[in-house]
């Protein structure tokens, strides 16, 4: 996002955006709220015997939520995360600020209304101090999106919602079962922020990697969209250290779902193939919309996180990634991810003893 933002009107065109589907209204829907009450605790029972990692917050809460539910909780979240930017940012009230909040709305709708029709289930990770907890760390799941899923693809309900579950438990698990990864996660991004300043500088200077990336036959955008290009180097590095936890948490879920779910989810490797697919289908707008906001950029670091955990399982045994959660020093950047070697050179097999 690149400046301050019309809340109201970010909703609007997010809700215009994502549309409405049909099976919410449909007698399917009925069973959703039934289904995760009994999933999202079961799904955190599997986490955690397969991850060993505990949550110190309790059970997890489940809340089923359609498009417009999604779209206001992430409204929520941005706005708490992006206060102090914004501030900084404030433009004037006349007509050059009213039309800078307003593109800053057409941004953030747009691409809230777009991812709205297609994430499945999420977990809150934004916590606020100040804010009602019974409006925090809840596992969302998106009712409708599941269901037109379900339909399409002829999944067996509940199978797949366990199997879901048991994707976004895993993150529940990760950022409440490890004290340091949550404040250390909001602490590089909040560093990142703070680091964000107006500079039409560095704007040329963006547009002009861009070209001669171009002529170079590299993808300018490959490594975290549009942001990427204009970012300084200490911005590119606290990047790195975003990207390379998250494609560890991404990885760590999707390795942690499908090992979790054996012998409790049937068809789990037919969903992991047809899901895997889907993320990699977008084509035309959609395919401009992944590269330019970075969602290409994840969407390939979930492969790159489980690369690297098959990697240093092969060389140390089952269980090396939990070596990870030891220590905040442990965390891979994301060079590391993508050679799993020069972690395990850095990162000792063992705590040393004394």
């Amino acid at each position: 996002m690149t400046g301050p933002v019309d809340w109201q009107l970010a909703r609007k065109i997010a809700l215009k955006v994502a549309g409405e589907e049909p099976l919410a209204k449909s007698y399917l829907a009925g069973s959703l709220d039934a289904d995760f009450a009994e999933f999202t605790p079961l799904a955190e029972e599997l986490v955690a015997a397969e991850t060993r990692l505990h949550s110190t917050e309790g059970a997890a809460r489940a809340v089923v939520i359609d498009r417009a539910g999604w779209i206001d909780a992430n409204l929520r979240s941005f706005r708490r995360l992006l206060s102090p930017l914004l501030g900084k940012l404030e433009d004037d009230k006349g007509g050059a600020g009213r039309v800078t909040r307003a593109l800053g709305a057409v941004e953030l709708g747009s691409i809230l209304g777009w991812m709205s029709r297609r994430v499945l289930g999420q977990y809150d990770l934004l916590l606020a101090e100040d804010e009602d907890r019974d409006e925090q760390d809840i596992v969302y799941y998106v009712g409708p999106n599941i269901l037109a899923i379900e339909k399409r693809f002829a999944f067996q309900p509940g199978d797949f919602r366990l199997w879901i579950a048991l994707h976004e438990l895993t993150h529940r698990a990760q950022f409440t079962g490890v004290p340091w990864l949550r404040p250390h996660f909001l602490s590089l991004v909040n560093s990142l922020l703070e680091e964000v300043e107006p500079d039409p500088d560095r704007m040329k200077a963006g547009l002009r990697a861009f070209v001669e990336e171009k002529k170079a036959g590299r993808d300018p955008m490959g490594d975290g969209g549009l942001a990427s290009l204009f970012a300084t180097d200490t911005q590119r590095g606290l990047i790195d250290q975003v990207g390379g936890m998250m494609s560890l948490v991404e990885g760590h879920g999707d390795v942690t779902m499908t090992r979790a779910g054996i012998g409790h989810v049937e068809h789990a490797e037919r969903f992991q193939r047809v899901l895997h697919d889907r993320r990699n289908s977008a084509k035309g707008m959609s395919k401009l919309l992944q590269k330019l906001i970075g969602m290409e950029a994840k969407l390939s670091q979930y492969q790159a996180g489980e690369d690297f955990i098959a990697a240093i399982e092969e060389a140390r045994g089952p269980r090396a990634v939990d070596r990870v959660w030891e220590d905040v020093d442990f965390l891979p950047s994301m060079a590391e991810i993508r050679d799993p070697e020069a972690w395990m050179v850095r990162v000792p097999e063992n705590s040393p003893v004394g």
